[in-house]
């Protein structure tokens, strides 16, 4: 492994997913809970869910209202790291339900995160993410990752995926769909321009969870989708095979 980096042991570390209903909220809590990473796994979202897979029982599952999340402060107490996956589609909750969950949710859990003493916090954006774009969706996500980096936490990872594949979300969308049969051939020609593999995603933030970069004293990380397939190995290579 590069001397650069330094290992943290995961067993030190207490961890929450926020969103842990959605398609890398599941991917990462496979990851974590079925090699039973770290000391403690809050499991916090909006309903409870029933699972099938054994290793879900591993997890905490919290209910919170994310309207109100003030007043679920307790939660986020003795809590080192979160992994922020929350977010919808406009298709599917309008353009006040979008704004709501990808700005207000995201920002709320990042600050009663970081009035809580929370070390880490991982955010889940979108490639093409800009404050100042016209159009709705790289809006909000650039408007919510100015948002998390405010709050001042020891480290700040923000996730920038292209298209994420490998995923069986509940609502049908036509649209990617036929976008992911279109852009199979540069899965495998060039992996990391159009795509980004679920599990890939999960493996890179667990990655930057574990290591500390001593050259960086950059608080504030923005982890494009190259960057994603290259911490995904590392995470392969060093740390699961260490476990």
């Amino acid at each position: 492994m590069n001397p650069n980096f330094v290992k943290i042991e995961p067993k030190s570390l207490s961890v929450a997913i926020v969103g842990f209903t959605g398609e890398c909220g599941k991917a990462l809590a496979k990851e974590i809970l079925s090699n039973d990473l770290f000391s403690r796994t809050l499991l916090i979202g909006r309903r409870k869910v029933d699972f099938d897979q054994e290793f879900y029982k591993k997890g905490e599952q919290t209910i919170v209202d994310f309207d109100k999340l003030e007043e679920y402060e307790e939660v986020f107490k003795n809590v080192d790291v979160i992994y922020c996956c929350l977010g919808t589609t406009r298709a599917k909750a309008g353009v006040d339900g979008f704004r709501k969950v990808d700005f207000d949710y995201v920002n709320n859990t990042a600050t009663v995160a970081a009035k809580n003493g929370c070390k880490q916090f991982h955010l889940v954006s979108s490639s093409g993410a800009n404050k100042n774009s016209s159009l709705l969706y790289p809006q909000v996500k650039g408007l919510a990752e100015e948002a998390v980096n405010k709050h001042g936490f020891d480290k700040t990872f923000i996730y920038r995926p292209k298209l994420l594949i490998g995923t069986d979300r509940e609502e049908s969308r036509v649209g990617e769909s036929i976008f992911r049969a279109l852009t199979k051939p540069f899965q495998y020609i060039a992996p990391t321009l159009l795509t980004t593999p679920i599990d890939t995603l999960a493996k890179a933030m667990l990655t930057n969870t574990f290591l500390n970069n001593k050259l960086s004293d950059d608080k504030n990380q923005l982890i494009e989708n190259s960057m994603i397939f290259e911490a995904s190995e590392i995470y392969e290579k060093f740390i699961k095979s260490d476990k």
